[in-house]
């Protein structure tokens, strides 16, 4: 339901771990501020909320999963929407102090985010590197957005390049372990002793790289086999090699159950905010409305109805009193909303699902599928 990160998020072991630890995935971070040109068209599955990611991560190791540590590596970027991240990081540490934790990013942020991510006692940072020029970099790239608007390519590889760099710098600074992870593909194959030389120079500890692997069909190709090894052995020239990561720990994902709620017989209906019924583009802050879907009485989901939201003000009484209005509901979809009040709804019972997709689709999701090719008629 978000776009695509740039990268797979693959959650890297720190240098420092002689075992392989089990490492849980946090799907908390809801939007990419980068997108590769090689990525899959696959929807990446939407985010959830720190709560229920937290809330999964105590039912797994009550059931007895052992798990050493826990990264926040997608669908989005963990510093385009810095609140989930920090909030779902804060949470673990609290419930489990001496649990290992690790983010990992493009970088855009990093050295704004730097004393917090510091403050948390991150184990190692990951920074997705693939190209230190930018003119490289806007071979690999469709689109960049550093910012919250896209910006032309060439102009947005060169702030990639260089926010990489600071971000690399500060975490250093601050005393954090540095992975970098890159991923080799044709256009950056004869680039990757010059990303080591040059990561290395800016602090990082050690490196990894992995092989870009086209899906099947795809019309792009993977670098060769001795690309690979020829940068693996460039690279280890400069910086300390991370060892291929298939042999590197093993990744929890967060059980299926967890990602999607489902209607119950209390809440059977879903609230939306949007300006116009057709993609979930509003803000929640922002909402002077919302559109109410459920199921009709032949089980196509369909808009209900509206209902007044709130008016801007009064604190936290003002997402009390919307958790109220939506007691019916199981989730409530917005393009983006503040921690605060998604944690005084959540804690009401009404899950917040950050999503930029188009209303019906997702709507018919949260459904588990609903019957294509007929149309809501109030």
């Amino acid at each position: 339901m978000t776009s695509s990160p740039t990268h797979n998020p693959t959650v890297h072991c720190s240098a420092s771990v002689k075992t392989s630890p089990a490492c849980m995935n946090l799907p908390v971070a809801p939007r990419a501020n980068a997108r590769i040109r090689f990525a899959s068209d696959t929807k990446a599955n939407a985010a959830i909320s720190p709560m229920a990611a937290v809330t999964a991560l105590e039912q797994l190791i009550s059931d007895g999963k052992k798990i050493d540590c826990v990264s926040i590596a997608g669908p989005g970027d963990p510093l385009t929407v810095f609140d989930a991240t920090y909030t779902a990081l804060a949470l673990v540490k609290a419930k489990f102090p001496e649990m290992a934790l690790s983010i990992s990013t493009v970088g855009f942020g990093g050295a704004y985010y730097v004393d917090k991510l510091a403050e948390l006692k991150i184990s190692h940072i990951t920074v997705l590197v693939d190209a230190v020029d930018s003119g490289i970099a806007a071979e690999l790239y469709s689109w960049i957005r550093p910012s919250t608007k896209t910006v032309p390519l060439a102009e947005a590889s060169k702030i990639l390049v260089e926010e990489q760099a600071g971000a690399i710098k500060a975490f250093k600074k601050a005393g954090l372990t540095v992975n970098i992870s890159t991923t080799v593909y044709p256009a950056n194959a004869g680039h990757i002793e010059e990303i080591a030389k040059t990561v290395k120079e800016y602090g990082a500890d050690i490196m990894s790289i992995s092989p870009f692997v086209p899906e099947e069909g795809s019309s792009f190709s993977a670098a060769s086999d001795e690309q690979i090894e020829s940068a693996r052995v460039l690279a280890a020239k400069h910086i300390e090699l991370m060892e291929p990561w298939e042999t590197c720990g093993a990744e929890v994902e967060v059980p299926p159950s967890s990602t999607l709620p489902r209607p119950t017989r209390e809440r059977p209906n879903v609230a939306v905010a949007s300006t116009a019924g057709m993609d979930i583009d509003l803000h929640l802050g922002q909402a002077h409305q919302l559109l109410i879907y459920g199921r009709r009485e032949d089980g196509l989901a369909c808009l209900l109805e509206t209902r007044p939201a709130p008016e801007p003000g009064g604190g936290n009484s003002r997402w009390e009193s919307l958790a109220d209005t939506l007691s019916d509901c199981f989730v409530l979809l917005t393009s983006s909303a503040g921690e605060n009040p998604k944690q005084i709804l959540e804690s009401k019972g009404l899950r917040v699902i950050i999503s930029e997709e188009n209303v019906e689709g997702t709507v018919d999701v949260l459904y588990g599928g609903g019957k294509k090719g007929k149309k809501c008629k109030n």
